[in-house]
Parts: C-alpha cells; sequence; structure tokens
C-alpha cells in the first residue's frame, strides 16, 4: 500500500525546535513535488512550505527563515526543520504530495496525504 506518514510531532516550547519527516512506503518509484501543510483548531488549512523535484523551495511568510523543507529522495523522505516554534504554529501538521508507484513495468502518479503529526508549542 503506497502511502505518506508523518512523525516528529510533539510538545516543545517556544523558541524550540522540532524536526518533522515524511516517508513514502509501498512500491515507490520516486516522490515529486512534495509539501507540508498546517491546521489549527478552528481555522483554514494553510500551505507551510513546497519543495519541487528539482529542489526549489516556496515558504509561507509566516515561516520564512525559520522553517526549511529538504528531501532525501534515497529515502523517499521530506522533512521539515522548524527552529524558533512560536505558540502560533501550534497545529496538526500534513505532508502532502506526488508520489510514483511501480507495479513491474508499469508507473502510477497520485497525490497523496499523511495522517498528520500534531505539532504544540506551549510553556
Amino acid at each position: 500500500q503506497v502511502q505518506l506518514v508523518e512523525s516528529g510531532g510533539g510538545l516543545v516550547q517556544p523558541g524550540g525546535s522540532l524536526r518533522l519527516s515524511c516517508a513514502a512506503s509501498g512500491s515507490i518509484f520516486s516522490i515529486g513535488a512534495m509539501g507540508w501543510y498546517r491546521q489549527a483548531p478552528g481555522k483554514e488549512r494553510e500551505s507551510v512550505a513546497a519543495i519541487t523535484s528539482g529542489g526549489s523551495t516556496n515558504y509561507a511568510d509566516s515561516v520564512k527563515g525559520r522553517f526549511t523543507i529538504s528531501r532525501d529522495n534515497a529515502k523517499n523522505t521530506v522533512y521539515l526543520q522548524m527552529n524558533s516554534l512560536k505558540s502560533e504554529d501550534t497545529a496538526v501538521y500534513y505532508c502532502n504530495g506526488d508520489l510514483t508507484s511501480s507495479s513491474g513495468s508499469h508507473y502510477y502518479t497520485a497525490h497523496y496525504w499523511g495522517q498528520g503529526t500534531q505539532v504544540t508549542v506551549s510553556s
């Protein structure tokens, strides 16, 4: 079963850091453009960061200079390094992106979402 699984969330104090991981599993040939979204209670889901297959990145203004998205194609994994965390960063963080799966000589690309991981920034 092809899927994305996030990990690394938890409770951290303001000013602290966390690194989220998003690993693609299953018969994966390659990962394409990937990104992170987050959703806080009572708010709409918002894009946090994105990374293209070539490594180009984009960030929401609210996290620029604090968050870094990266990818390790050999591990079929994307990361979100979060530094200088604020209470406003508290949310469920979701990984999403295009995964190309293989079955014999056949390949199929589809968009997937992870189940989400909770990040809570509190003293």
